[in-house]
């Protein structure tokens, strides 16, 4: 019983599109200025390759460190490129109660090309006119830059655009599993690519609905590893099998 109710929580829980982040003691040395900087700056993260139909191909890092989430958008494909223009969005939904429409535990940090002005974007249900978005000043730390790569980069020495993040957890809250998507946009053809892949909204913003979204989830979480009542559960289990043993041993005895 206990393999097949484990078996069916962790079925549930990768039904749902996931990317992994990981621990990195090392991210207090990032420079941010949307590129590797130098050849191992974000080599200690965790790397998921983004490809799509047309042959578009992206490389996301993604780690933590004390208080903040750090992300890359390593945008290889993008060669043709506009500052100013381009852009990489990356939002979380820090309840990931995968809402229809965005809500205030939803928000968005965007990227733009040439620019170390991020901006900010928290849900909010009754804006149906702005996809149920509303801008909101940054919060304290964040920080989010557009850049070219050059020779450092260790994908291409082709010049192409990237994008780094670094977002306070003080703000977006402490999570083994946020709701989690990607949204890039190439200016030169105009075209939207996001992750999960083929969830682009054809409305203002171009964001999904967070029911939509997939997960960021952090595998070496201190967080509890089984959800409560199943915890309960298990433990209850145990507790009704040492008491069935301590039975039957007592049985066994007074017969023999």
């Amino acid at each position: 019983m206990i393999i097949v109710l484990v078996t069916i929580v962790f079925a549930k829980s990768y039904a749902i599109e996931s990317i992994p982040i990981t621990i990195s003691p090392d991210r207090d040395k990032v420079i941010f200025d949307g590129k590797w900087t130098f050849y191992w700056e974000w080599k200690r993260t965790s790397l998921t390759d983004l490809s799509y139909q047309d042959g578009t191909t992206m490389e996301l890092r993604t780690a933590h460190q004390g208080n903040f989430v750090y992300v890359f958008v390593d945008d290889i494909s993008d060669t043709t490129y506009t500052k100013g223009n381009d852009n990489a969005m990356i939002c979380f939904d820090t309840k990931n109660n995968k809402s229809t429409n965005p809500d205030s535990d939803d928000y968005c940090f965007v990227s733009v090309l040439g620019s170390s002005n991020p901006i900010t974007l928290q849900g909010n249900d009754s804006l149906a006119l702005t996809n149920y978005f509303e801008k909101i000043p940054n919060p304290n730390n964040m920080t989010g830059v557009g850049g070219v790569s050059d020779e450092n980069d260790r994908y291409t020495p082709t010049a192409h655009t990237g994008y780094e993040f670094k977002i306070p957890t003080d703000f977006i809250g402490r999570s083994n599993n946020y709701g989690f998507y990607v949204l890039i946009h190439h200016a030169h053809d105009d075209k939207y690519y996001s992750w999960p892949e083929n969830s682009t909204n054809t409305g203002f913003l171009h964001i999904a609905s967070p029911s939509k979204w997939g997960n960021l989830v952090s595998p070496d979480s201190s967080l509890p590893e089984f959800p409560i009542p199943l915890m309960i559960l298990l433990s209850s289990l145990v507790f009704i099998s040492y008491l069935t043993r301590a039975k039957f041993k007592d049985e066994w005895s007074n017969t023999y």
